[in-house]
């Protein structure tokens, strides 16, 4: 039998392509209404990971048209300091997404920073309520953590059947494996499949892995995924970014997935490369929240 050709799923392309078309919706809404969407981020400490995120974040919000405000604060500042300026940002009706953005100092609550945040502003889509929706299937009604709601795009775009695949999800992680999984049961064109979701009690992992129609991993190990752990034409998705080092790079390092890539696909029949697939996602997700919250707040 003639091996199907395999598919690059470029979340970078599609990424762009629907970044494309938010900056024309964005043109839109401010031709007829004076308004566009606003993101505030806000940072507390001078993480260099995180800082780098927040400059990308803010970068493509202007690239699209939205306002994108960032607010620094220092490494000590007391929780209820940050609190107090979430509490403002909910009532400020120019700021339509707020994220706060982590990992937080140790004197900071992360759950209680969720919890301030208005749930119609949590662009991130992290609040219980949020997340509660999500699990009921009131999609219309949520904001969708933007990771796994990437994933979902790029399954839609690529056109990959989903209904009553076998889709095993390698992470249980409140920001992407749990929502992934739940997302992966709804009754939607890019879901509607059975889910197995494994982790690190699980036994045997490649056991549920070589099942799996769809794989999606998230377990944060650098290719822990590999081509024996696979089943033929599968599709795998690979959220992981993980650093290890290569000396010749300048950097002394480069970022691979939680997926053996070169091993794995030679068996898939589609994925996604790192860097350069889920990972450009996630951002584009968080303007499309964004805009989403722009519309229910403004009655568009």
């Amino acid at each position: 039998m003639k091996k199907t050709m395999m598919q690059i799923i470029d979340g970078k392309k599609i990424s762009q392509d629907l970044k494309n078309e938010l900056k024309a919706d964005v043109a839109h809404f401010q031709a007829n209404t004076g308004k566009v969407p606003g993101l505030t981020v806000i940072i507390v400490g001078q993480d260099p990971a995180s800082q780098v995120y927040v400059r990308n974040k803010a970068k493509s919000c202007l690239e699209i048209g939205m306002h994108s405000t960032v607010i620094e604060m220092p490494h000590d500042t007391p929780q209820e300091t940050l609190l107090n300026t979430i509490r403002e940002l909910n009532q400020d009706p120019a700021v339509h997404g707020i994220l706060v953005q982590q990992p937080l100092p140790k004197q900071i609550d992360e759950f209680a920073v969720t919890l301030a945040i208005d749930p119609s502003k949590d662009v991130d889509g992290f609040h219980p309520e949020n997340l509660g929706r999500l699990v009921m299937g009131h999609l219309d009604k949520c904001f969708v953590s933007c990771t796994p709601y990437g994933i979902l795009e790029l399954l839609d775009r690529y056109n990959i059947e989903t209904k009553g695949k076998h889709c095993v999800v390698v992470g249980r992680s409140n920001i992407v494996g749990k929502p992934m999984a739940n997302l992966m049961m709804q009754k939607l064109d890019a879901t509607n499949c059975t889910v197995t979701v494994c982790h690190s009690a699980t036994r045997d992992i490649p056991s549920f892995t070589k099942q799996a129609d769809i794989l999606i991993a998230a377990i944060g190990k650098a290719r822990f995924i590999t081509a024996d752990m696979i089943k033929p034409g599968a599709v795998v998705i690979d959220v992981g970014i993980n650093r290890i080092e290569d000396q010749s790079t300048k950097s002394g390092y480069r970022l691979v997935g939680d997926v053996d890539y070169d091993g794995v696909a030679a068996l898939a029949s589609a994925i996604t490369p790192v860097p350069g697939g889920v990972g450009p996602m996630t951002i584009a997700m968080l303007l499309k929240n964004t805009l989403q919250s722009f519309r229910r707040i403004n009655n568009l």
